[in-house]
């Protein structure tokens, strides 16, 4: 996959788990895209100080994103 194709399928897979973080006054933006392999985001909003942002990164945005992008193997949230 190349990399503009792999961008778009990293945001749709964000647009889709979007609505959910902002529903609790969060957002997450996409930073990068390192090798084709790991995916650097960073959390806004209630998001960041959130006690359980890291199983939300892990089972919420993790596996959106490998769902929509399958060669990812890591999403990390880069603190601002």
């Amino acid at each position: 996959m190349r990399k503009k194709e792999l961008i778009l399928k990293v945001e749709e897979a964000l647009d889709e788990i979007r609505p959910f973080l902002q529903y609790d006054g969060g957002d997450i933006s996409l930073l990068s895209i390192d090798d084709g392999k790991i995916v650097r985001v960073q959390l806004h909003g209630n998001c960041v100080c959130c006690t359980v942002n890291k199983m939300t990164l892990k089972s919420g945005v993790e596996m959106t994103i490998k769902n929509h992008a399958p060669q990812i193997e890591e999403v990390i949230n880069v603190k601002g």
